[in-house]
């Protein structure tokens, strides 16, 4: 089911009196910062809520999908953002890149933590999945847990091991993205937040939210051999 054919309630993967998950489609910002968009995620969740503001506790790229944590006041989302410091909110990524890397390994490189911003350190943790032989070249699924969140870690991080997210405008490679996307309708940035763990910020009940691959993700997989 495509984003625009989803009513309010169908973006909601967990909600309860502090928190509210929501899937984000790929192509809608997270919040108005960057972009003049008519409706962003956040406009969302004060439609769903009924609230005047709503607070994510992290951000993902407009081009990316999956889960995003909001809290519902200011006092949780100050408890959230301090769990986030922490490494209590264990981040889980699936992603498309360029070629074959190891088969498993931490890449350490320090990045801004905003734009124009100082380099700070960042460690991303990656797994690799499965490879596949695609035209033009060999494909890569990996599983991806961000130990840091600057901005746009996993993408930065990829490009610096030459292995590019595909479907990314600013740190891919153009040529091979059209090339995959004329080729098997790979047409967005490959890269969906589809687990998140953390104690609940109220009951330290351990919270476990998954969100399943979409459409415009999953076909394209299938059609390059990825079950």
């Amino acid at each position: 089911m495509s984003a625009a054919c989803k009513t309010e309630s169908e973006f909601v993967i967990y909600l309860d009196d502090a928190i509210l998950a929501v899937d984000k489609p790929s192509g809608m910002l997270v919040h108005r910062g960057w972009g003049r968009d008519p409706l962003t995620l956040c406009d969302l969740v004060c439609r769903i809520t009924g609230n005047s503001k709503a607070y994510p506790i992290q951000r993902l790229d407009r081009g990316a999908s999956g889960i995003v944590l909001f809290a519902l006041e200011s006092e949780t989302a100050g408890r959230l953002n301090l769990m986030q410091r922490r490494g209590e909110i264990e981040k889980l990524y699936l992603a498309l890149v360029r070629g074959r890397p190891a088969v498993q390994g931490v890449i350490n490189h320090p990045i801004p933590g905003k734009p124009g911003g100082k380099r700070l350190a960042a460690a991303t943790f990656y797994r690799l999945l499965a490879s596949a032989e695609c035209r033009p070249r060999t494909v890569s699924l990996i599983e991806v847990r961000p130990h840091s969140g600057r901005l746009h870690q996993i993408r930065r991080h990829f490009k610096h091991i030459s292995h590019p997210l595909i479907g990314d405008a600013n740190y891919g490679k153009g040529a091979l993205n059209r090339e995959l996307a004329e080729n098997y309708c790979l047409r967005r940035l490959a890269l969906h937040a589809c687990r998140l763990a953390l104690p609940h910020p109220v009951s330290g009940e351990q919270l476990v939210l998954r969100s399943p691959l979409p459409d415009d993700l999953r076909i394209p997989f299938e059609r390059m051999g990825f079950s």
